[in-house]
């Protein structure tokens, strides 16, 4: 099999994985198209879902500051995250992450922020058995701690922040948790006074996060809300129109909104059982075709004891963090297109042995690459050395195959059983060449996702490139790759018989290459040009003992006698 080709319908492969996401958007649903309706979601439909109203716009800091639109914000802060709640409707109104720098143009290197700005997320209305709707956007609580602000220390238990209020002799609390190492904390809301029966809670999780990136275009297209039933699913905004309502129905284990590269996300069980019922999305207004806006819904029973309970995730994509929440929280973020399957464990596990080079061996995430390529070649160097022999064998015996296929041409059958043989008398193996380099090809697909998709390379640097998740601003690194592959495909035609298709390809391939990884991440393309220069030499070898034994697979076999 011809080393060229198989490269070029890998390429072809690689750019069917990905060419879709870059270049087409997802089909929108047919007008009025709904997925499934539980009874909690009809229920909430028809009486109460609309738009969220318009929300003053708040401090991006949280601070204690009297207002009589907002309410005072109470800000808890841990080493991870510093949080900001509303004394009216105990909203969020702020979520920085203090261990992650925003990119986005005019911050100034301050830490991410979640909520856009004007915006809140976790706002609670119920759907009472009557038919009413009673939302807690107006309702002022009381603070519990009354303070400006609550430190949350890493070593101690959780702690809690606690909300009151009455109207009407009815009393609600929303009590927060806080778990001081972790990007998550508990909601634990109680309802009394508000009439017999149940009813339905709707928390509006988010109307999508605030873009934190240097392209916000880039940012807009990874936002989707993501929910978990029996598997992960994923409903892009961009699939949602304008006003639009989508039913997603449950029951779910959590429901999240993301971004690129962070995740707001909600996550009820009760006695191991989901109890979401299902989510509403509504589409948002439009800046062009970038949709980034969409409000989320979940809709949650609520018992006639008036007590409801779940648990809050904001924070990185990082499937180490989600990891801990259980739940399958990990898969929060389902990249991989038709190749997930392949992708996804072969992701995780290149991730992995990178993370353990960065904190094992105290490499940085450049050299770790560089290293990982290298590895790779050294563990597939004596398969390529197989498929030297191979080759050799199968140049040896090609005057033999070539005159084989003649004398047979109009005996399709004969041909097969006469051409098996010679493979087996002069022990050829016509797909032994193939598999060495078909092996590095999951990898390189599953690190395309990786960078594409991955908090941990998110604004790392390395050498000359600002960031190893973005492409290459100078361009060198594509370049060089591109190099890297005319020489290693010159190299690799010493001793070969000369074939003008074959000499068209080693100029073709990499210029394709170089073309197609400009705009790639900076990391992949430092991988794989570090994979080919260490392959130079071997392939030198190979050449130079194909070379050596080029007059013995000169000499013509001799033929099997019919």
């Amino acid at each position: 099999m011809d080393r060229n080709r198989l490269l070029l319908a890998f390429v072809l492969m690689l750019m069917v994985a990905i060419a879709p996401s870059l270049l087409w958007p997802p089909k929108k649903p047919l007008p009025g198209r709904t997925v499934g309706q539980s009874d909690s979601l009809r229920r909430a439909d028809s009486t109460t879902v609309r738009q969220a109203p318009e929300t003053p716009v708040p401090s991006n800091r949280p601070t204690v500051q009297p207002s009589n639109d907002t309410g005072r914000i109470v800000s808890v802060t841990s080493p991870l995250y510093r949080l900001g709640f509303s004394t009216r409707g105990g909203l969020l109104r702020s979520a920085e992450l203090l261990q992650y720098e925003s990119f986005a143009p005019g911050d100034s290197a301050r830490p991410v922020q979640l909520v856009p700005k004007g915006d809140a997320f976790l706002r609670h209305r119920l759907v009472l058995s009557s038919g009413d709707t009673v939302s807690l956007d107006d309702w002022d609580f009381q603070p519990s701690p009354d303070a400006p602000g609550l430190v949350v220390r890493a070593g101690q238990a959780a702690t809690p922040l606690r909300f009151d209020a009455e109207r009407r002799g009815s009393h609600v609390t929303l009590e927060y948790s806080f778990v001081p190492d972790e990007y998550r904390f508990e909601v634990h809301g109680s309802v009394t006074g508000l009439g017999s029966g149940g009813a339905v809670l709707l928390i509006d999780l988010a109307s999508g996060l605030r873009s934190v990136e240097r392209d916000s275009l880039d940012d807009y297209r990874h936002y989707s809300v993501v929910t978990k039933a029996s598997k992960t699913e994923r409903t892009d905004f961009s699939s949602i129109r304008p006003d639009q309502r989508a039913l997603l129905n449950g029951p779910f284990e959590w429901v999240g909104v993301k971004s690129k590269y962070f995740l707001t996300a909600a996550l009820a069980l009760e006695e191991g059982q989901p109890t979401f019922g299902g989510a509403i999305a509504i589409g948002g207004p439009r800046n062009g075709k970038a949709a980034s806006r969409a409000t989320i819904l979940i809709t949650m029973p609520v018992p006639a004891a008036g007590t409801f309970r779940y648990s809050v995730y904001a924070g990185p994509l990082d499937y180490r963090q989600l990891g801990r929440m259980g739940h399958g929280l990990d898969d929060a973020n389902p990249y991989g297109g038709i190749f997930r399957p392949i992708v996804r464990p072969v992701s995780v596990f290149v991730t992995s042995i990178l993370l353990w080079m960065h904190g094992q061996l105290h490499l940085a995430y450049g050299w770790a690459l560089i290293l990982f390529g290298i590895v790779i070649r050294l563990v597939l160097w004596p398969l390529n050395q197989k498929a030297m022999e191979s080759g050799i064998r199968m140049q040896a015996v090609a005057p033999l195959l070539k005159e084989t296929q003649e004398k047979y041409k109009n005996d399709p059958e004969r041909l097969q059983r006469e051409m098996l043989r010679i493979y087996k008398d002069h022990k050829v193996n016509p797909f032994g060449g193939c598999l060495p380099m078909l092996l590095p090809w999951p990898v390189l697909l599953a690190l395309f996702f990786v960078f594409a998709n991955t908090i941990v390379f998110r604004g790392v640097p390395f050498l000359w490139l600002p960031d190893l998740s973005r492409p290459d601003p100078f361009r060198i690194i594509p370049i060089l790759l591109g190099l890297s592959m005319f020489g290693l495909s010159k190299v690799g035609q010493i001793g070969v018989p000369p074939n003008p298709q074959t000499k068209m390809m080693v100029y073709f391939m990499p210029i394709f290459m170089t073309v197609l990884f400009l705009n790639f991440a900076s990391g992949l393309n430092l991988y794989y040009a570090a994979q080919n220069i260490f392959s130079i030499p071997q392939q030198y070898l190979i050449a130079k003992r194909r070379l050596r034994e080029a007059p013995v697979a000169g000499v013509r076999p001799t033929p099997v006698k019919t």
